[in-house]
């Protein structure tokens, strides 16, 4: 179930994150990205082992 959890807040916090950086350019959208894939992934698996362990 954490493999789960973090591959869908990895995937949801990357969109948020190129959704929110897109308007700025394309280095913002990406870098953006990718702070929002880590806490996406801090989150997924935080999520997994608070709930399901």
């Amino acid at each position: 179930m954490g493999k789960l959890l973090a591959l869908v807040g990895t995937t949801l916090g990357s969109a948020v994150g190129w959704w929110l950086g897109a308007p700025a350019g394309l280095m913002t959208a990406f870098v953006c990205s990718m702070v929002g894939f880590g806490v996406g992934l801090y989150a997924g698996r935080r999520i997994a082992r608070e709930y399901f362990e």
